[in-house]
C-alpha cells in the first residue's frame, strides 16, 4: 500500500508542477479539467447511477468547463458565484452534518447529482482563477487545507479526547476529534503569519492570500484564516457522509494507494470558493 501510495504521488507531481509552473495557466486549466471530470464520474457513482451513466456526467462537466472557458467566465470577477457558492457550502454543510448519513438518502437524487456537479464546476472555476491570480496566491489556498490536515492529524493522534468527552462526528467520521480540529487551527494560523513574513521579505510580486487578508486588517487574517480550516472540515465529512451513505470506503480506485479523487480534494471543494471570496469582496 505505501509503495502505491509513493508512486502515485510522483506520478501526480510529475503532471501537476510542470502545469502549475508552467508561464500559461493553460495546462494547470486543462489538468484540473481531467480531475473534475473524474470527480464527477465518482460523484455520480456515490450516488447509486450506473458508470455509464456516470461517464455521460463526467463528460457533461468536462464540455461545461469549457465552454465556461470558451465564453470568457475565467476573465470576470465572479465574485457573485463565490458568494453563492459559499454561502451555499456554509449553510447546506450544517444541514447535511445535522442530518448525518440517514438524511443523506432523503434527499432527492437528481437534487443530490445536481448540486454536486455545480460545487465541481464552481470548483474548478475558483482554482483555475486562483492560478491566473498567481502561483503564489494558488499555493496559499492549496497549503492551507494541507497545513490543516496534517496539523489535525497529528493533535488528533496526541491529544484526541484528552480535553473533550465526545468524538467530532463519530457516526460520520469516527476517527476526528476536536483536538484535531483545534490542531488545525492553530496551524494554519502560524502558517499564515510565516507567509505574510515570506511575502514581505521576499517582496513577492504576486500576493498570496493571507497578505491580501493582513493588508485589510490582521483581525481579517486571523477570523480568515480559521474559517477556511473550519469549512475544509466540513468538506471533508460531508464527502465522508457520502461514501458511508453509499457503503463505499472510497470514491473510486483512481489513484491506487490514495482512493479516488473526491478523497484527495473533498476538503478544497468548499475552501477554494471561500478563499476567492474573501479575497476579493
Amino acid at each position: 500500500m505505501l509503495k502505491q501510495r509513493i508512486i502515485t504521488a510522483v506520478v501526480l507531481l510529475a503532471i501537476l508542477l510542470p502545469a502549475l509552473f508552467y508561464p500559461s495557466p493553460l495546462p494547470f486549466g486543462c489538468v484540473m479539467l481531467v480531475l473534475i471530470a473524474a470527480a464527477t464520474w465518482e460523484w455520480g457513482r456515490l450516488n447509486g447511477y450506473s458508470s455509464r451513466m456516470s461517464v455521460f456526467f463526467g463528460i457533461e462537466m468536462a464540455l461545461l468547463c469549457v465552454l465556461s472557458w470558451w465564453l470568457g467566465l475565467l476573465q470576470r470577477p465572479l465574485l457573485i458565484v463565490w458568494i453563492i457558492a459559499s454561502g451555499a457550502w456554509v449553510l447546506g454543510g450544517a444541514a447535511l452534518l445535522r442530518a448525518a448519513v440517514p438524511g443523506w438518502p432523503r434527499v432527492p437524487r437528481g437534487l443530490r447529482l445536481v448540486g454536486g456537479m455545480l460545487m465541481l464546476w464552481v470548483a474548478w472555476l475558483a482554482v483555475v482563477k486562483a492560478r491566473m491570480e498567481g502561483v503564489n496566491f494558488l499555493l496559499s489556498i492549496l497549503v492551507l487545507v494541507w497545513v490543516a490536515d496534517v496539523f489535525a492529524y497529528f493533535a488528533g493522534r496526541a491529544f484526541g479526547l484528552r480535553f473533550t468527552r465526545g468524538k467530532l462526528a463519530p457516526s460520520i467520521s469516527p476517527g476526528k476529534s476536536w483536538e484535531g480540529v483545534w490542531g488545525g487551527m492553530i496551524g494554519v494560523v502560524v502558517l499564515a503569519l510565516a507567509w505574510v513574513w515570506a511575502d514581505a521579505a521576499a517582496r513577492a510580486g504576486v500576493a498570496s492570500l493571507y497578505t491580501r487578508l493582513a493588508e485589510r486588517g490582521w483581525w481579517l487574517l486571523l477570523i480568515g484564516v480559521l474559517f477556511l480550516a473550519a469549512m475544509s472540515v466540513v468538506g471533508d465529512l460531508v464527502e465522508s457522509l457520502v461514501k458511508r451513505s453509499a457503503g463505499a470506503k472510497d470514491s473510486s480506485a483512481l489513484l491506487p494507494g490514495h482512493g479516488g479523487v473526491l478523497d484527495r480534494v473533498d476538503a478544497l471543494l468548499p475552501t477554494l470558493p471561500i478563499a476567492m471570496m474573501l479575497a476579493f469582496l
